[in-house]
């Protein structure tokens, strides 16, 4: 799909009308994106979802779209809706309008839902994950159809509330005959994406799946003197030793027998599209604050296990007092939050039963699994041919004027397989990340010149995918 030099020169005129208009309104643009990051949607509690939905919807009114709210039995609304094209080709844009918890408070250095405007950059919970891309696209559709008028492809939308919690109820929508008519489209654009350390922006064609369960041991009906250690079992110890068994303290694989067994080795495109760029291990050793990677991997080993390796990851650990000072106690209950990260073909079901066995089989039958939301993620990949992948490459290669970075997956996980990879959908993450955005931490941000390049790059993606033969 690359275009001459004279064909280019044409596109961007074209163009120019809709990218002029983007620059001549970026301050309202960016009204629009504060007004929708100060509201506090954190999916984990369930805050302020029904009222997200209904300022995501009269934002994509506003710009044109045809929406509806649909309702899920036990879940936030989906805001669904469309703009008719002169072409034969729909592309749908996926996003989600939920976003992390903002803990800890005390690391931020701003109101996480003040949207603050500050050096270049726009920070708060949610700015970069995801409401920054969400908004990013609303805004391409309002520059395209004040300027050029009827767009070249149908654009369809779906904007969920509960992919930061594992998506648990989008199944409801895309398993009946209305949603998967909906959901069958040319191809996706996914809702995540970045730029990497460089400055390059990446490109991504697919997502890890997930399960993501919460471990609980318990020994007495209450938190004891510590003095009653030596005969009364802790369950804060009972716990780590669980979870000692999960994972090889050398190798860093997963111990629990049977986890392997279905993963699906990448094939020779992707281990060449992995191999292409290797990480940039300084600057990412520098960002983190880390020696180095795990095994002393160099930036080529750790960008393959990133990209396709399972994980089985200690989340979060509670037990006892951890209040200010000391307070000797024996703990009566410990609780750990642990996420496995997913490849093809492993099933999240099947991951949950091969942990019960484990634990059982290693004398911790005590030891409970509560499964926090849904039945889990499967992976997804799109196949890097697809016309859509040529369109989001050459258009970002136009559009930022540096080769970007494709991969052939993310290590995040997102509900790609159930909204486009049982369909046979292409979807493909591009967005207004940073390599610092920090998401799911403190101090999430994005920088205010990148999001206005996101805008423009839908522009030149509509025009490019919508034109070109089908």
């Amino acid at each position: 799909m690359s275009l001459d030099p004279t064909s280019l020169a044409a596109e961007r005129e074209r163009l120019a009308p809709a990218l002029a208009y983007v620059e001549h309104h970026v301050d309202r643009f960016v009204e629009r994106l504060q007004r929708l990051a100060r509201m506090p949607s954190v999916s984990a509690q369930a805050q302020s979802l029904p009222e997200t939905a209904d300022v995501v919807e009269e934002l994509a009114q506003a710009v044109g779209v045809e929406t509806e709210q649909v309702p899920l039995d036990g879940g936030p609304p989906l805001v669904i809706g469309r703009v008719p094209g002169s072409g034969p080709r729909t592309l749908q844009l996926y996003n989600h309008y939920d976003v992390q918890p903002e803990d800890p408070l005390d690391l931020w250095d701003s109101d996480p839902f003040a949207a603050e405007l500050r050096d270049g950059r726009l920070w708060g919970r949610g700015v970069s994950d995801n409401k920054g891309n969400l908004v990013a696209r609303l805004c391409a559709l309002e520059a395209w159809r004040q300027t050029l008028g009827e767009l070249p492809l149908t654009v369809s939308v779906l904007f969920e509330g509960e992919e930061e919690i594992g998506s648990p109820h989008l199944h409801q929508f895309t398993s009946t005959a209305r949603g998967r008519r909906i959901v069958t489209v040319d191809g996706c654009i996914w809702e995540a994406g970045y730029k990497d350390p460089t400055g390059r922006p990446t490109i991504s064609l697919g997502c890890k799946g997930d399960v993501y369960v919460e471990l609980r041991a318990r020994s007495a009906n209450m938190d004891l003197h510590s003095s009653w250690a030596s005969v009364v079992p802790n369950a804060a110890w009972r716990l780590t030793w669980a979870l000692a068994t999960l994972k090889d303290p050398t190798t860093h694989r997963c111990l629990i027998p049977g986890f392997y067994d279905r993963v699906l080795e990448p094939n020779a495109r992707s281990l060449e599209l992995a191999d292409r760029e290797p990480l940039e291990a300084d600057e990412y050793r520098e960002l983190f604050g880390i020696d180095g990677f795990v095994h002393g991997w160099d930036g080529g080993e750790a960008r393959r296990h990133l990209l396709f390796d399972p994980t089985c990851t200690i989340s979060g650990l509670t037990s006892g007092y951890q209040g200010p000072g000391s307070k000797t106690v024996l703990p009566a209950d410990a609780t750990a939050k642990v996420d496995f990260r997913l490849v093809p073909d492993q099933d999240p079901a099947e991951i949950i039963r091969l942990l019960r066995r484990h634990l059982d089989e290693q004398g911790y039958a005590d030891v409970e699994i509560v499964e926090i939301e849904g039945e889990g993620e499967r992976a997804a990949r799109t196949d890097p041919d697809a016309p859509i992948v040529g369109a989001v490459v050459e258009t970002a290669r136009a559009m930022y004027g540096k080769e970007p970075l494709l991969l052939p997956t993310m290590p995040g996980t997102g509900p790609q397989f159930v909204l486009c990879g049982q369909f046979g959908v292409p979807a493909v993450g591009t967005g207004v990340g940073n390599a610092q955005s920090n998401n799911h931490a403190p101090n999430e941000n994005i920088i205010v010149a990148d999001f206005v390049e996101g805008i423009k790059h839908m522009l030149w993606l509509f025009d490019r995918f919508g034109r070109s033969p089908a």
